[in-house]
This record gives C-alpha cells, sequence and structure tokens, in this order.
C-alpha cells in the first residue's frame, strides 16, 4: 500500500548547515500495517512524513501508494489517499467553524465540491454517529465552535477527520506528545479501535517507547537518517523496552540520548 524507494533528502546543501535528513530510506507497508516509528531528534521521522504526505519532496528516490508513484503530486492532491493528525491539536481542525462544519469539509476531502450543502439531515445523523464512537459527547455538540474544545477534544477530532473516508494511508505524527497523560491515553486508545475496525494502512511517529511497543504490528527505529531496526511482528510481541534500547545502541554504536523517549 506504501513504498518508499532508495529516499534521499539533504537540507541546506552546500553550507556549513548541511544536514542529510534521509539517507537511502527503503520502507514498504502492506495493506492493513500499523507501523509504529520511533528516533531521537534529528532522527528524520518528521523529514520522512513530509516526503509522503507531499510537503517535501525528495532529492532522491520515490514515494508509491498502491504501486502508483506520486512524486509529481501536489500535497493538497494527496489528501485523497492521506489522512494525517499532527502534534498540534490545533493544526488540523478550523477553530472558527463549528463541529458539525468541520466534518463536512473532512467529509468532501479529494472529492469534486460544488453548490451543494456541506451539511443535510442525513449527513448530520452519520455525523452523530461517527462522533459516539469517541464517547466524549460531541455528537450533542455539532454547533459548537471547535475553538471552544478542549486540545484533547481537539485531537479527537481531528483523528475522526483523518479517518473520515478511510484513506488509504494513515500518517500520526507525534499526535499525542502535546496532551496530557489521561487525554494521551484516550486518543491512543481511539487511535487503536479506529485503525483496527477500519482496518488502515498506518504510519505512527511516536517518542514514547511503551507505546510504540503496545500498538501495531511493526516498529522501526531511526537514526541520522536512516532506518537501523525493524521490528517484524513476532519479535514486537515480546520485546521490552529495555530490549530495544539495547538493540539500538547495539546497532548505531550509541546509546539514545533523547531523554523523551528514554524516560518515557
Amino acid at each position: 500500500m506504501l513504498r518508499l524507494e532508495n529516499v534521499f533528502k539533504l537540507f541546506n546543501a552546500g553550507t556549513t548547515n548541511e544536514k542529510i535528513a534521509l539517507s537511502g530510506i527503503n520502507l514498504k507497508l502492506d495493506p492493513g500495517d500499523f507501523v509504529t516509528v520511533i528516533g531521537s531528534n534529528g532522527a528524520g521521522k518528521s523529514t520522512l512524513m513530509n516526503i509522503i504526505s507531499g510537503g517535501l519532496n525528495p532529492d532522491q528516490g520515490e514515494v508509491y501508494i498502491d504501486g502508483k508513484p506520486i512524486g509529481n503530486v501536489a500535497e493538497h492532491k494527496r489528501s485523497r489517499w492521506i489522512g494525517r493528525v499532527f502534534q498540534d491539536p490545533m493544526a488540523g481542525t478550523s477553530p472558527r467553524m463549528t463541529i458539525e462544519e468541520n466534518l463536512a469539509l473532512a467529509w468532501r476531502r479529494g472529492k469534486t465540491r460544488g453548490l451543494r450543502l456541506g451539511v443535510n439531515p442525513g449527513r448530520r445523523n452519520f455525523f452523530r454517529e461517527q462522533l459516539s464512537r469517541l464517547r466524549l459527547g460531541l455528537e450533542d455538540r455539532l454547533g459548537a465552535k471547535v475553538g471552544l474544545l478542549s486540545g484533547g477534544e481537539r485531537q479527537a477530532l481531528s483523528l475522526l477527520m483523518a479517518t473520515f473516508t478511510r484513506p488509504q494511508i494513515l500518517l500520526l505524527d507525534e499526535h499525542t506528545a502535546a496532551l496530557d497523560p489521561a487525554r494521551a491515553d484516550l486518543i491512543i486508545r481511539l487511535t487503536d479501535e479506529l485503525v483496527r475496525d477500519m482496518q488502515l494502512t498506518t504510519l505512527m511517529v511516536t517518542h514514547n517507547m511503551e507505546q510504540a511497543i503496545r500498538l501495531g504490528n511493526r516498529l522501526i527505529m531511526m537514526d541520522k537518517g536512516k532506518i537501523i531496526l525493524d521490528i517484524p511482528p513476532e519479535r514486537k510481541a515480546s520485546i521490552t523496552v529495555e530490549q530495544l534500547l539495547g538493540e539500538f545502541e547495539q546497532v548505531s554504536g550509541h546509546k539514545l540520548s533523547d531523554d523523551r523517549i528514554v524516560l518515557s
């Protein structure tokens, strides 16, 4: 469903600030794979997500979705295949619009737009049904401005909007990092439920090693722009944080220095 072939990305080429963000990335996700990604700051995780979504173009290599190259497809056009939830709860919704207006926009993502009403009685009932899955009472607040919601509520709404049209690829970019532990646990539970129920092919970047191990069927670790570990399902089911740290040190030749990851 998703394939990256020999992807390179260099920033500030030819300057003293030159940085290799991605170096020969090869990655394949089969339909229904849920792959978690972990690595320290500067490992290339966010660049990887931006290359897939179209926010950045690779200097070399190609990205394929369902076997089709999308390197020349603009970011906004990729939204017909890709759903994404960002770290910032404010990034995935429009605060001045109501809940149902945001949902109506998400429903039309990637479709031809016309002069028809964005919300009608039938669609409103569908929105209520979908919102009830979140168990936050938002189905009774369709007319509320999204800017009045808490960070956790907005992130839950963003997650629902990103999965609305059953995208071929779901990208989750540290989507619990800005939340308190209780809200983060809620979003992780919802993520697990939605991905399982819809059998979405998912790539999730996280700074939390426990999350990376607990969720999904594969785990990859990145370091200095490369994928240095790819833990398959049979090993992921039993690996511990300590074992993962040990393998990282053995393969990379240095200890993981990012306290956000180690202490999580």
